[in-house]
């Protein structure tokens, strides 16, 4: 395993009012409505969750340093595990084109919503089981997704992404260092179920056998 970041400059874009996040509206209904993972997540109001995720290109650089980092060709076979709107496999497929892309996600409006150039190699499903064949992916990533799992269904996730996949692995997630960082994460999130520390996921990754690559989001 190595600790490789891709995703500190698309995070660190965004600025967030922490304190606004819970006094503005009510969080616990706020993160019953996110967990639907339907309109009002993706393309609703802010408070309930992107308040509109629409393609803007904020991925490209991201798919740029994937493709270059795991030396990425035309007929490689690249799978995203929680997906959404799939915008990174859309970048993806301009950089490198003739990659093999399929994503899963368990939004049916997100998969719906994606890019007409991508959304024929998705579809949805649970990361607790992938529905491909054992060694299907020359590189499976999942990003700002796992997070989202409770402790059994991360435990099947992270054994799924083993079996699925033949060569390179990345998973991003959200973590805390201190208790700054996890008071800020506890504001902001609408959908995790997990809240581990570096350590801790390092723990989950060598107890259910991932081998592959990782990089941690923090809230500072």
């Amino acid at each position: 395993m190595a600790y490789i970041d891709f995703l500190s400059s698309v995070h660190k874009s965004t600025k967030r009012d922490y304190l606004a996040r819970v006094n503005e509206y009510p969080k616990a209904k706020a993160a019953a409505i996110a967990k639907q993972f339907d309109y009002d997540y993706w393309d609703g109001d802010r408070k309930t969750g992107y308040g509109g995720y629409s393609y803007d290109g904020r991925w490209r650089t991201v798919a740029e340093k994937m493709a270059i980092h795991y030396n990425l060709k035309s007929g490689d076979h690249v799978l995203d595990v929680g997906c959404g709107k799939a915008f990174l496999l859309y970048d993806l497929i301009q950089v490198v084109p003739g990659l093999e892309v399929r994503g899963i996600d368990i939004s049916g409006y997100a998969i719906k919503n994606a890019r007409n150039e991508v959304k024929p190699f998705l579809q949805v499903a649970h990361a607790k089981s992938l529905p491909f064949e054992e060694s299907s992916f020359d590189l499976i990533f999942s990003i700002n997704t796992l997070h989202n799992l409770y402790c059994f269904e991360l435990a099947a996730a992270l054994k799924e992404i083993e079996r699925v996949g033949r060569k390179d692995k990345y998973i991003c997630v959200e973590s805390y260092r201190n208790e700054d960082e996890k008071v800020n994460l506890l504001y902001w999130q609408l959908t995790c179920e997990t809240f581990f520390t570096p350590q801790e996921w390092l723990w989950w990754f060598e107890s259910c056998g991932y081998a592959g690559d990782y990089s941690f989001i923090y809230f500072e």
